[in-house]
């Protein structure tokens, strides 16, 4: 699978979360939302109810990604609220992904050594825990073949956790998005 059909499948999934679960159902839609020429203080104190009622709703991380998705928000205009963000809060906050993104991409591409390290040691755990230990060389017992394959995984897995953790590091990723 491609990462464009993975985004494009993540979409109709966060959509049905909204559709199955938001609070925002229940109310008027135009709180959410600046009417024409509606004063600023006005739209502020309507900013604020409708950021609060998003902070209650069990879905609003699934709002707020959809609404990244769908590019809303205006950088000029403040006139909406989505996944309890406003629409200048959407906008520094696609931005900053996209940088962070892009950022993550620049690292790979230029430590690409530690990234063949990281995918040779994905490899080997692989074919570690696909393996069937055997009885070899004279070990009588299948459960300790058994605990040594565990060992090799644990390990492996451990440098996979350690190799990730750096670059996470490296490229602002240490914080969940």
């Amino acid at each position: 699978m491609t990462s464009t059909q993975a985004r494009q499948m993540r979409r109709p999934v966060l959509q049905a979360a909204i559709d199955a679960g938001a609070r925002c159902t229940k109310v008027d839609p135009d709180l959410f939302f600046r009417a024409d020429g509606e004063p600023p203080a006005t739209w502020q104190a309507q900013r604020a109810v409708a950021i609060r009622f998003c902070h209650g709703c069990p879905v609003r991380t699934a709002c707020e990604e959809l609404a990244l998705r769908d590019g809303d928000g205006n950088s000029r205009v403040d006139d909406m609220v989505r996944g309890g963000r406003s629409g200048y809060e959407l906008v520094a906050l696609r931005e900053l992904q996209a940088q962070r993104l892009a950022a993550a991409i620049t690292a790979d591409e230029a430590s690409g050594q530690k990234w063949k390290k990281l995918i040779g040691l994905a490899v080997e755990l692989s074919g570690e825990a696909r393996r069937m230990p055997t009885r070899s060389g004279g070990m009588p017992h299948q459960a300790e073949l058994q605990r040594r394959q565990n060992q090799r995984i644990t390990k492996l897995a451990a440098k996979i956790a350690v190799v990730r953790a750096a670059r996470r590091a490296r490229t602002g990723w240490e914080v969940a998005a």
